[in-house]
């Protein structure tokens, strides 16, 4: 890699990671670590505010906005197809979420780019159904709830009798099923962990309350309720 290539995908390595350290991205540009301390110089002398903490690494300084990335052509149809398979998701904030940032991909398109864009969005589907039904509209709001650590008040139908009950939750994590979304959260109400389906809350807000951090991780619970 060229090391223009290689400043430019260190900088927007720092821009979408909290911090990154320098044998990291030295095994990421199979490069010395040497070489990256001499990129990260560079970087700063031309003026990019690179912070550094023993216990973290390196990090872009708050508040530094990097201009404008340019997509790749191949970048972009990536996009595009990841695109087509999320708008047969069911989840219709998730699609509409996912629509928004794709539009600011395209913005930053070159006209010939937007053009070839256009003649792939009209020949490219991930299957061949035509109408997919969407049954919820949720995923979006747990998202923000998982990264920002907020308790939710579901409003929930149960499977097997639907009964409704009412309840606040700590939500963990979230994963998609076959043709629908599943939260797992902390139940408040049975004081445990429990999974719900995203098409079967009624209605869900987000509250004042948080929730302290944790150690969940998806891997460590699929390990430990073995069929998924």
């Amino acid at each position: 890699m060229k090391r223009l290539h290689r400043l430019t995908a260190i900088l927007t390595k720092l821009q979408s990671k909290t911090s990154l350290r320098a044998n990291e991205m030295a095994t990421d540009f199979d490069v010395s670590v040497r070489t990256i301390y001499r990129d990260l110089e560079a970087l700063s002398e031309a003026g990019v505010p690179i912070g550094y903490e023993n216990s973290e690494g390196y990090f872009l300084v708050d508040g530094y906005q990097l201009p404008p990335i340019m997509f790749t052509e191949e970048e972009a149809h990536a996009m595009l197809t990841a695109k087509k398979i999320v708008s047969q998701n069911n989840d219709s904030s998730f699609i509409g979420a996912y629509g928004k940032a794709m539009q600011k991909v395209t913005a930053v398109l070159r006209t010939s780019q937007k053009k070839e864009l256009q003649l792939l969005e009209e020949r490219i589907s991930p299957s061949t159904a035509k109408t997919i039904e969407k049954s919820s509209s949720s995923v979006s709001l747990i998202q923000q709830a998982i990264a920002k650590r907020t308790v939710l008040r579901l409003r929930y139908r149960s499977g097997s009798k639907g009964e409704i009950t009412e309840r606040d939750v700590e939500p963990m994590a979230v994963y998609f099923t076959q043709d629908h979304w599943v939260m797992i959260a902390y139940c408040r109400l049975r004081t445990a962990l429990r999974e719900f389906r995203t098409d079967r809350i009624q209605s869900v807000i987000e509250t004042s309350d948080s929730f302290p951090p944790n150690q969940f991780t998806l891997s460590d619970y699929f390990e430990k309720n073995p069929g998924f």
